[in-house]
């Protein structure tokens, strides 16, 4: 068999050699280099979040307008995200992430620095397009710098940066604000930003067999790209808003995303040098990869946004309180990541990542049997369990799924691999946010019936609580009020009451949604032949 660098360097190490150890030390430092911009660029995604209140405040404009912030932001992001490969190609990888690393510091100084929404909006463009070639190129460097059976740990040191950086993100996005104030959550990037420049200059390189230049422009792939994201972004963020298709401009945006990103596919798999390369999808663990974490993407990042309204909602937990509850999950998902990494060459990867599915989904069963007097310590078994599956389902599956990529389409098939994640995540909370507007309405109509002067229960509540507003004013605990009063507020009480349960149910259908997902899961896994698997030598 032919010696490869990775051969090499494993039987230099083996004697001790000089070069060897420097190689060994090289990987980490490299892959430290390249995970401070991803980690920067995921937690914008919901960093920012826990700012536009006081943004809407800063700015005079209301809900509505300011979610552009994040929208503005999550459409250069993915367009990026796509065309990472391309831009490789054209200008270099690492020149690529070093310019890319500073539009993203620049877009993060004038975003603090922004006096109105249009300026906001602008520079969070800008920053979105820096940071959205960070991750696949991230990803494709640690794989590339890591040898063939240790690629699980270097996954497992990618996912601490991704998938640890949204889960963290509102917890300091949180003390960020109250503490210092909303611009901070954008300088905040700074010092990262530069210590990652620096880093990857000085540690980071090319390799040989990277191919530089492109012969022809694909004018046709970009411009279909670009309408499909934007077109499919602006539904995904408007929809619930515009009432889905009730709205003639949703219908038609609709249209057009499902033409543009149809024609995108067709139009890449005939060019010789295609934006995104969708040929790799031939690679069947790459295929069933991307199909299983656009699953569990899904219940990633939808639990991520479903969980905080549901805190904030429901039980009236302030951003810092919420941001506790995640906490366990962050913290096991940062302890188990690492040991999932070394298990993987231990043990046989289809039960591995059924038991992280099934953590899940005990998880996730629990959550749905919530009730409104659910307290923190009843969120810290189901959020563990969580981070647990998170962290073990996604680095075994980021690395089967790359596994058997040639290194010179290791960043294309990053892109379309992280291209999955992202989409599969936006597509979570349309989804679900539509799912617990319709579902509330739903819930509310099978107890309204519940609530009638023909049913003893009602009438039993309705008269303790009128009896216990006039004892409250008689006591002077409350001014004095009126008998009608009185049951006019008991009504009021009782309709409060309903609103909340009829919420607390469609969360609970919600997490019964996720669990069918996790089935689903489990089905594709299988469908991984299991020679993706790749195992350390004994």
């Amino acid at each position: 068999m032919e010696p490869t660098a990775a051969t090499g360097e494993a039987a230099l190490a083996s004697i001790g050699h000089p070069a060897a150890l420097e190689a060994e030390a090289g990987k980490w430092v490299v892959a430290g280099s390249v995970l401070l911009g991803s980690f920067v660029s995921v937690m914008d995604l919901t960093i920012v979040n826990v700012s536009m209140p006081h943004m809407m405040g800063s700015f005079g404009t209301d809900l509505l307008n300011i979610t552009w912030v994040s929208t503005a932001y999550s459409i250069a992001q993915i367009i990026m995200i796509a065309m990472a490969a391309w831009w490789s190609t054209m200008l270099g990888r690492k020149r690529l992430y070093l310019f890319s690393m500073a539009m993203f510091l620049t877009g993060s100084v004038l975003a603090g620095l922004s006096q109105t929404l249009g300026q906001m909006i602008f520079f969070r463009v800008i920053q979105g397009i820096g940071g959205g070639s960070l991750m696949p190129v991230s990803q494709a460097i640690v794989r590339e710098k890591f040898p063939p059976e240790e690629q699980a740990i270097a996954m497992s040191l990618y996912a601490m940066g991704v998938i640890l950086a949204p889960a963290i993100g509102p917890v300091i996005g949180g003390l960020i604000v109250d503490s210092m104030g909303w611009p901070w959550v954008f300088y905040i990037n700074v010092p990262f930003c530069i210590v990652g420049i620096m880093m990857v200059s000085s540690f980071v390189h090319d390799p040989s067999y990277l191919r530089r230049g492109l012969r022809k422009i694909d004018w046709g792939g970009l411009a279909l790209l670009t309408i499909g994201i934007v077109s499919l972004q602006i539904i995904l963020e408007r929809g619930e808003k515009a009432d889905w298709f009730a709205s003639n401009w949703i219908v038609a945006g609709t249209i057009l995303a499902a033409f543009s990103l149809a024609a995108l596919v067709i139009w890449e798999m005939r060019v010789d040098e295609p934006i995104a390369n969708f040929r790799l999808f031939s690679n069947r663990p790459l295929a069933v990869g991307a199909i299983y974490i656009s699953i569990i993407s899904f219940g990633l990042f939808g639990s991520t946004f479903i969980l905080p309204q549901y805190t904030e909602t429901l039980l009236g937990y302030s951003a810092y309180q919420t941001g506790l509850v995640m906490v366990p999950r962050s913290i096991a998902m940062f302890l188990m990541m690492p040991l999932s990494g070394l298990v993987y060459n231990y043990c046989d990867t289809r039960i591995q990542v059924s038991a992280a599915l099934t953590a899940m989904f005990v998880s996730f069963w629990m959550m749905s049997h919530f009730a409104l007097n659910v307290g923190y310590w009843d969120f810290l078994g189901c959020t563990t369990l969580m981070g647990i599956g998170i962290a073990n389902s996604n680095v075994v599956m980021s690395t089967m799924s790359l596994s058997t990529i040639p290194r010179p389409q290791m960043t294309q098939a990053s892109s379309l691999f992280t291209l999955s994640q992202r989409v599969s995540g936006n597509l979570a909370y349309a989804v679900l946010a539509t799912m617990l507007a319709r579902n509330t309405q739903t819930r509310r109509s099978y107890l309204i019936p519940n609530i009638s002067f023909l049913k003893d229960p009602y009438l039993r509540m309705h008269a303790n609580l009128t009896a216990r507003l006039l004892e409250r004013g008689q006591s002077g605990m409350t001014p004095r009020i009126s008998i009608d009063a009185a049951q006019h507020h008991a009504t009021a009480v009782i309709n409060h009451m309903v609103n909340a349960h009829a919420t607390m149910l469609a969360y609970n259908d919600i997490y019964w949604f996720l669990l069918k997902m996790l089935v689903v899961a489990l089905v594709v896994l299988w469908f991984a032949p299991q020679n993706a698997f790749p195992k350390a030598v004994k």
